[in-house]
């Protein structure tokens, strides 16, 4: 029963890709047509690939042109307006920070997408690559038994047989069989040159996509820690924060544009691959591969027949046709030679063995296998593959217009942070509303006030003042305020001490410290005056 073959289509994102227009360095038309071994088409791709150094170029011009706006044409704060509008400022941020984010999102989804393609390429070159290693192990074993093991045991019979003229003859006819055989399976194609490319171009494959995607992903989550940090030093007005975070979008700005050339290029020559995939490879292995067979296996179609057919049916009839004849020498020779039945069970066994590899080299051999990988290695470099290259094109694109807004609005919170300072600055000192000058100011009769620290320190200790003597219920039970100090945790002894270096007196006063002030004797009136009086 037949099977319904599957077909290959471009899809349209190559076709427009394919379309781009291709110059060399002398901005000469070039032929769109996938040819890597040129020097003009690498050329091609490589001006494609300048296409993010001129992003970087224009984006830079940008930048420098809005710096020096900005230092020359900055309008002057109004004096009366202690904060500055920053209100653009802040919409600005926030959108360029959506922005970001979104970026971000498209670009996991493309470098995912371009991971599964690379996986799914790979996966199905290294399917062909086992099938096709299979068919050269059966083609190699089947030519060693049939060339060697054969041969000898024909060798052999022929001298036992030597006395028997028409025994001699079976065994011409199937060494004419023998040979036959080892010339359809000489026929078959030389695919050890193709299991090595096929292997080597996996390998390498893997390799590149293993470092592509961890680049991209380190970049993704840059943009992300930039957004983040950017958020920060904004809320914290923080100099530093924001030359930090400037450094670092310079950094990811110009890997940006450097990913959106290199992406645009690839993009750009695996499409001019996937729109004519078939007429490249038959091209490329013409040297161990006729076009009848290129052609057989790429396209897979009914109405092409299996080159390998009639090989493979003269190699099964010669099979065939010696293993009648052994079983007819088994029958009749082995009573007049017993000598001869061993060789004649060898050459039986290699007979069934030979059999058995052509008919998996049969199966193997067939399209169908090796195309569905060719088309599944086709869909995912052309289909995810790309895709994957698009989507990540697009966040390139946008994380660099975003980032380049991003570095405008780092000059603009600089310049605001700046005029805030000067603004601190022209602050007058007089000014009776100001913090730092109520922070200074002084009481003048208050600064030759004596504290009791003082007092105490002239006199020798505090123990000269002679308190009147307390009752016995003010020294067994403590004040209340005090008791409260200590289930707090408070030390009360530091309650009974005046507030040093206080222009003002404290808040309260313990019975303690106003039996001490009461006591204070007319010397030491005289001596500090009246400011201690209550």
């Amino acid at each position: 029963m037949a099977t319904a073959r599957l077909d290959y289509v471009a899809p349209w994102w190559t076709y427009w890709l394919h379309n781009f227009p291709h110059f060399n360095f002398f901005f000469q038309t070039v032929d769109s047509t996938f040819k890597p071994e040129e020097a003009s088409y690498q050329q091609s791709l490589i001006i494609l690939a300048c296409v993010g150094a001129v992003g970087l170029g224009v984006s830079l011009l940008v930048l420098a042109v809005y710096l020096v706006c900005l230092c020359c044409c900055r309008r002057d704060i109004d004096e009366d307006t202690k904060r500055p509008d920053t209100c653009c400022v802040t919409w600005v941020a926030i959108i360029t920070g959506l922005i970001i984010c979104s970026a971000v999102g498209v670009g996991f989804y493309g470098n995912s997408e371009t991971n599964d393609g690379v996986y799914q390429m790979n996966y199905s070159l290294y399917n062909a690559n086992r099938t096709l290693g299979n068919i050269n192990n059966l083609v190699a074993g089947s030519l060693g038994n049939v060339e060697t093991g054969l041969k000898q045991h024909l060798e052999r019979l022929d001298e036992i047989f030597s006395t028997r003229p028409d025994y001699l003859q079976a065994l011409r006819f199937m060494q004419l069989m023998v040979n036959n055989v080892i010339r359809e399976l000489t026929v078959l194609p030389d695919i050890n040159k193709t299991n090595f490319d096929l292997a080597a171009i996996a390998d390498q494959t893997a390799f590149i996509e293993y470092y592509r995607w961890l680049i991209y992903l380190l970049l993704l989550i840059l943009d992300l820690v930039i957004c983040l940090a950017m958020c920060l030093g904004m809320a914290k007005h923080s100099q530093y924060l924001l030359i930090t975070i400037m450094g670092f979008v310079i950094l990811s700005l110009i890997l940006s544009w450097a990913s959106l050339g290199v992406d645009t290029a690839t993009a750009v020559g695996i499409s001019d691959f996937c729109v004519s995939p078939d007429k490249f490879i038959v091209n490329h292995t013409k040297d161990f591969l006729s076009a009848d067979v290129a052609h057989y296996y790429l396209f897979c179609s009914p109405n092409l027949p299996n080159p390998f057919q009639q090989s493979l049916t003269t190699c099964q009839r010669s099979l065939t046709t010696m293993q009648i004849q052994i079983q007819g020498l088994l029958q009749f020779s082995v009573r007049v030679f017993p000598t001869a039945e061993r060789d004649l069970l060898g050459i039986q066994r290699l007979l069934n063995s030979t059999e058995f590899s052509l008919h998996k080299l049969t199966a193997l051999l067939d399209c169908r296998g090796l195309h569905k990988d060719y088309l599944d290695a086709l869909m995912g470099v052309c289909y995810d593959g790309v895709e994957g290259l698009l989507y990540l094109s697009l966040f390139s694109l946008l994380a660099a217009c975003a980032l380049s807004a991003m570095l405008c609005v780092i000059f603009r919170v600089w310049t605001l942070m700046g005029s805030r300072e000067k603004e601190y600055d022209d602050i007058d000192e007089e000014d009776p509303f100001n913090p730092q000058a109520r922070r200074i100011s002084y009481n003048p009769r208050r600064s030759n006030t004596h504290s009791f620290c003082s007092y105490t320190t002239s006199l020798g200790s505090q123990a000269s003042l002679h308190p009147p003597p307390q009752s016995t219920s003010s020294v067994t039970s403590p004040p209340e305020y005090m008791n409260q100090s200590m289930l707090f945790g408070g030390t009360p002894r530091y309650e009974n001490v005046p507030l040093i270096g206080r222009g003002s007196p404290p808040p309260s006063y313990s019975p303690s410290m106003r039996a001490t002030y009461l006591s204070m004797t007319d010397a030491q009136i005289r001596h500090f005056g009246t400011d201690f009086q209550v």
